[in-house]
């Protein structure tokens, strides 16, 4: 591999169209230099905006010679990521079964809410549901409320999408020894559950309270919380170790007062509502300003019309505008010498836009990807083009 050469140069992946956590797996992948192929169906609508990098392929899942297509692909692929509930892929004949008798070295990956076993195996869901059963959702609340899900980063994202990457890299790297590939099956509420290992951990020797809102980090401690400021906007606090609780103290001017024991959490409601009432005494930038980048461990609560703003965001390169405009994240982590990078295509990707190129990238002549279009078992979408 040469210097600077992404990592996953030459990993053909096929991505069955879906929304959230099988197009993150399928972005990171491209991120990091596979080449992605999506496959949609004719009539989809798909409102999936993970896409940068990849290129669609509109096939007929219902005719044979549609599915026939689908197995030539992935017989050419490395990584396969099927995003339908159990039994369904191998109800159309695109099962695990059927690709790896064809492709003894494919990269099999099934990513679905609850798995392919047990009694919630075929059931709907979405992440909320996969991140409750999974017992991460139960401890994320403030005292006296019910529990808030972190929108659906947690069970979509992090369990699922970014797990499923995760264990394919580690399949691929496997197969370096084996020469073989595998079934993966990520399961969101699995991922969720794995994720939550800390929490889980800390309640099993009974240093997490049952009771939500009571703990160091669910909001019990005014040391660790979010606090409103003068402006209606908020900072983060998370001053955990005494050296930097002292730190924090200092800086909100509150080092000359009688205050309690930091640990003492009895005293955490009345420190809390002090807290409150000094942080509104200030705007957000009026705090950042006093606190800098010291070691009081604050930090603004960024907003999401000015993710690109921050000067550790500016410095570290986190985001860059896409060919529309709109601002999104660079892939994480940073390797030193075959770093990722964002393709900059369009984040709207259209079912069928690619669909001819797909062909004659997988070694399909001129005529035989025309033929599969005039007999409809390919469909090639025209994009409008731009007006001057």
């Amino acid at each position: 591999m040469s210097e600077n050469e992404s990592v996953l140069k030459g990993i053909k992946v096929i991505e069955i169209g879906g929304l959230a956590p099988g197009p993150f797996c399928g972005m990171i992948l491209s991120d990091f230099g596979a080449t992605v192929t999506r496959i949609d169906r004719p009539s989809a609508n798909n409102f999936d905006r993970l896409t940068r990098g990849k290129k669609s392929i509109s096939i007929d899942f219902k005719s044979k010679d549609g599915i026939a297509l689908i197995l030539q692909l992935a017989s050419k692929s490395d990584v396969f990521i099927d995003p339908f509930r159990p039994g369904a892929a191998e109800s159309i004949g695109i099962g695990p079964d059927v690709l790896m008798k064809l492709n003894p070295r494919l990269i099999y990956v099934r990513l679905t809410g609850y798995g392919q076993t047990g009694p919630m195996a075929k059931s709907a869901g979405h992440d909320i549901n996969y991140i409750a059963l999974s017992g991460a959702l139960s401890p994320m609340a403030r005292k006296g409320q019910p529990p808030m899900f972190p929108t659906n980063l947690l069970g979509d994202f992090a369990g699922g999408g970014l797990m499923a990457a995760f264990a394919t890299v580690m399949a691929l790297f496997e197969r370096t020894k084996s020469g073989k590939g595998q079934v993966i099956d990520v399961a969101m509420m699995d991922g969720a559950a794995y994720i939550n290992t800390f929490v889980a951990s800390f309640y099993g020797e009974g240093l997490w309270s049952a009771e939500r809102g009571t703990n160091m980090l669910d909001s019990g401690a005014h040391f660790y919380d979010v606090y409103e400021t003068k402006d209606g906007k908020y900072l983060s606090v998370g001053a955990i170790e005494p050296q930097f609780y002292k730190l924090l103290i200092k800086g909100m001017g509150l080092e000359n007062e009688k205050l309690p024991s930091q640990n003492d959490s009895s005293k955490w409601p009345e420190m809390k509502e002090k807290f409150k009432n000094v942080f509104l005494s200030k705007t957000r930038d009026e705090w950042s300003e006093i606190f800098g980048s010291s070691d009081a461990c604050v930090a603004p609560v960024i907003h999401l019309d000015e993710l690109d703003k921050h000067p550790q965001a500016i410095a570290r390169k986190i985001y860059s505008p896409n060919e529309e405009g709109i601002i999104m994240p660079n892939p994480a982590p940073k390797l030193s010498r075959t770093p990722g990078k964002a393709q900059q295509f369009s984040a709207i990707l259209m079912p069928g836009q690619h669909s001819l190129q797909i062909l004659k990238e997988f070694g399909f002549s001129d005529q035989a990807a025309k033929d599969l279009c005039d007999r409809k078992i390919v469909k090639q979408i025209e994009l409008p083009k731009a007006s001057l």
